[in-house]
């Protein structure tokens, strides 16, 4: 079966970017947000397996969309996705709740690896 994930970006090409990396494997894109708020409505909506989520977004931030998707569900496997530089922001992230992080500019192989770890766990 098909690990379900759910793409938080607000950048389109990046979030164009991890679904081609999904695609040739056993991972199902069910939907993509482009902000914060969105990420919350859709994670709701869709209950994904897995949430890849930028930490700089419009509205709210990644790590305050990981603070009330684990109040929501609190099994929640969410990998962060942060740029070079941002690694206060990424342990702020993983104690909010997020359970993995992947460092833009990422390799496929790597975000496979990490988001396989996390669907696993």
């Amino acid at each position: 079966m098909a690990i379900r994930v759910l793409i938080a970006d607000d950048a389109l090409f990046m979030r164009n970017m991890i679904k081609e990396v999904f695609a040739s494997q056993e991972f199902q894109v069910i939907g993509e947000a482009a902000n914060g708020v969105e990420a919350i409505e859709k994670y709701k909506q869709l209950k994904p397996d897995i949430t890849t989520m930028d930490i700089v977004m419009p509205l709210k931030s990644g790590i305050e969309a990981v603070r009330e998707i684990i109040k929501f569900d609190r099994l929640a496997r969410i990998v962060m996705c942060s740029a070079l530089g941002q690694e206060s922001l990424v342990m702020e992230a993983i104690e909010a709740g997020a359970r993995d992080y992947i460092v833009k500019p990422f390799k496929p192989e790597k975000v496979l690896e990490v988001v396989k770890k996390v669907a696993s766990s």
